[in-house]
C-alpha cells in the first residue's frame, strides 16, 4: 500500500479491526519512510448494477457519488460520519438485492431519500426539493407538511 504522504511503498499494518457488522475490515498503516499513519478500509469486491441515467446512459455505480450526495444534504446537521456509513451501506445491500444489472438512477434517488428520511427530516426536505425539482412552493409545503406528520 503506497504512503498518502511521501508516496513510498513500504507501509505496515499496525492494527486490524473487523467493522461491527462485518462488512468490512478497518487496517491503521505506518509508513516506513515519513512515519506517518492512515487508515485503509477492505471491503469485498462485488458487481454492483449499472445505473441508467435520465438520458438514458448508462454509468457505473460510484459509492462516492453517493457519500457525496448524503453529506451535502447533511451538511451542518447533527448526524454523524458513521450514521452516513451505516446508511451508505444499507443503499448498496438493497442495490446488490435487487440482482439487477441495470437500476434507474431515480431507483438510486428513491432509496436516499428513504434513508435520509430516517436520519434526519431537514436533510431529507432539502435532499427531495433538489431531486424532485419542485416548480412551486405548493410542492415544497406538501413535502413539508408530509414529513411533520
Amino acid at each position: 500500500m503506497k504512503c498518502p504522504f511521501c508516496a513510498n511503498v513500504e507501509t505496515q499494518v499496525v492494527e486490524t479491526r473487523v467493522a461491527e457488522d462485518g462488512n468490512f475490515i478497518r487496517r491503521r498503516r505506518q509508513c516506513s519512510h515519513c512515519e506517518k499513519r492512515f487508515t485503509t478500509y477492505e471491503r469485498p469486491d462485488v458487481n454492483f448494477p449499472a445505473v441508467v441515467k435520465k438520458d438514458g446512459r448508462r454509468i457505473e455505480f460510484d459509492r462516492g457519488k453517493l457519500v457525496a450526495s448524503l453529506r451535502l444534504a447533511l451538511r451542518k446537521r447533527p448526524v454523524s460520519t458513521e450514521q452516513v456509513d451505516r446508511a451508505v451501506e444499507r443503499i448498496e445491500e438493497k442495490l446488490l438485492n435487487l440482482g439487477l444489472r441495470e437500476v434507474p438512477s431515480s431507483g438510486i434517488g428513491e432509496l436516499v431519500m428513504r434513508e435520509l428520511k430516517k436520519l434526519d427530516k431537514v436533510a431529507y426536505v432539502r435532499f427531495a426539493s433538489v431531486y424532485r425539482s419542485f416548480e412551486d412552493v405548493d410542492e415544497f409545503k406538501t413535502l413539508v407538511d408530509e414529513v411533520r406528520r
